[in-house]
């Protein structure tokens, strides 16, 4: 049996990405080394455009509630409340909890995940991809179409597929742990201290206490070996308190290293996640960039499996997605260096605050920690919403009167053409791709000013083309994104 595509990792962006495929009607299965879901959360938060990117499956409010992040880079505050966007993210959000949330969906959706099977091998054949594994059976074999590797920063599917991940060797660790039973002063951006140490402490649920720990000069070390004992010794010496009495749930070393990989496609093989991309987890942006990742890449792989992808199409992945992990690699060495240099630094770290303290700068850097700021090439044109999200909250007031979110149209992981009072031609242009995207007619409930009068919205909710404000004409556009209408569809 060929599979269409086998997702490597059952971890955030690998379920992610096997919810995305299967909403686009493609049989995707996932596998996973461990035999069971892990315990610790690696995680504790993800960025406004990730809460975005679940709201527009409706997945945000599965996971409860969660509580607005603020934001800083290195350390340095950066004001939210003065950006005419809400950058917030989500915060005290663990990784369990995301991954419990995703895996239901994905099981709802009927993907199976194979959980004790571990990849041991991937080649190529002109017809797709076998797979070797070791499963609970013994070893075994599968095809595909293709593979997406989803299996983090020691990806087993980059190594055999011989992908690049280059990056400086990491110098420093930071001891984190989830601790019960303490209470200290909550420091949830991080407390840096004058000698270039840094310590943090942010609430999760259940009255588990997040803290991390960066004594200057110290290095990585293997996990395996850290003692809780260590962390609570490096805490007390840096903030005077003892955590010693707290109940350790789990424990962890992580370092400075920053990588992003030279590839994200090679063939029939992909790389998501921390396959593609690692940096220190004081930045916070690991989950939700791969997040961004799987639902990025998911529509365009689920059009090359259904055969109307147009030429070109998977290549875009690499293109839009790689400036984004080389962006990430940058801030996070610049963030540490801004953070763990200590007086050194500070007049550096004092021209920003100042620099912050204006709106447009302010919001240019939220823009990048937050994920609104990303902008994808999408032809010429001058609206601003080009190559942009399309803002999830805008609200249409349909034929019936009724109201909805532009999210709440992204639930199908379709693209959508949102069609006012005054661009029936355009609605009526794109009548030959509604096995593929949704036209949707209605006015603006905030009034014509606040968006075109018609506006393509690609499934991952970036726009693609604006009326007016684009000089591309719209079928053209349509085909670039969404394939030749009426041609005959082969699978790739």
């Amino acid at each position: 049996m060929t599979r269409d595509v086998i997702v490597v990792g059952a971890g955030p962006v690998g379920l992610m990405m096997a919810g995305e495929l299967r909403l686009g009607g493609v049989d995707v299965v996932v596998y996973e080394k461990l035999p069971a879901p892990p315990r610790e959360s690696r995680g504790a938060s993800f960025t406004r455009r990730t809460a975005e990117s679940f709201d527009q499956r409706g997945l945000l409010g599965r996971l409860g509630e969660t509580e607005p992040a603020d934001s800083h880079f290195g350390g340095v505050p950066i004001d939210l409340g003065m950006l005419d966007e809400n950058h917030r993210g989500a915060r005290g959000v663990s990784q369990f909890r995301t991954e419990r949330m995703l895996e239901d969906w994905a099981a709802e959706l009927g993907v199976p995940v194979r959980r004790g099977y571990e990849v041991t091998g991937v080649r190529e054949t002109p017809e797709g991809v076998v797979v070797s594994f070791e499963g609970p059976e013994g070893r075994g074999e599968d095809t595909a179409r293709y593979v997406v590797g989803c299996d983090g920063g020691r990806s087993t599917i980059r190594k055999l597929v011989g992908i690049d991940f280059p990056g400086p060797e990491p110098t420093r660790g930071f001891y984190t742990a989830d601790v019960t039973g303490i209470e200290t002063r909550r420091r949830r951006i991080g407390e840096n201290l004058p000698d270039g140490s840094m310590i943090m402490a942010m609430d999760l649920e259940n009255g588990v206490t997040r803290v991390v720990a960066y004594e200057r000069g110290m290095r990585p070390k293997d996990r395996d070996s850290l003692s809780y004992t260590e962390l609570a010794d490096a805490w007390q010496r840096l903030t005077g308190e003892s955590i010693h009495h707290g109940q350790c749930r789990w424990i962890s070393c992580f370092t400075d290293a920053s990588r992003v990989a030279a590839e994200y496609r090679r063939g029939r093989v992909f790389l998501a996640g921390d396959a593609t991309h690692v940096q220190p987890p004081a930045m916070a942006q690991g989950l939700s960039v791969g997040v961004q990742d799987a639902v990025n890449l998911g529509w365009k792989l689920a059009a090359a499996v259904n055969g109307w992808a147009p030429e070109g199409l998977l290549d875009t992945y690499h293109a839009e997605r790689h400036p984004i992990g080389q962006q990430l690699a940058r801030n996070a060495r610049a963030a540490i260096e801004l953070r763990l240099t200590g007086e050194e630094t500070a007049p550096l770290r004092g021209v920003l605050s100042e620099l912050v303290a204006h709106k447009d700068a302010a919001a240019h850097l939220a823009g990048i920690l937050s994920g609104l700021g990303i902008r994808y090439g999408m032809g010429p044109g001058d609206h601003p919403l080009l190559g942009r999200r399309m803002p999830p909250d805008r609200e249409l007031v349909l034929s019936d009167g009724s109201r909805t979110r532009i999210a709440g149209l992204l639930h199908s992981a379709r693209g959508v053409l949102v069609a006012t009072d005054g661009a029936g031609a355009a609605a009526q242009s794109a009548e030959d791709w509604a096995d593929r995207i949704d036209i949707v007619t209605g006015a603006w409930a905030d009034g014509p000013k606040a968006a075109p009068e018609a506006v393509l919205v690609r499934p991952d909710g970036y726009v693609a083309w604006t009326s007016p404000g684009s000089d591309g004409d719209l079928t053209d556009v349509l085909a670039h994104w969404f394939g030749t209408t009426r041609a005959t569809a082969q699978p790739a």
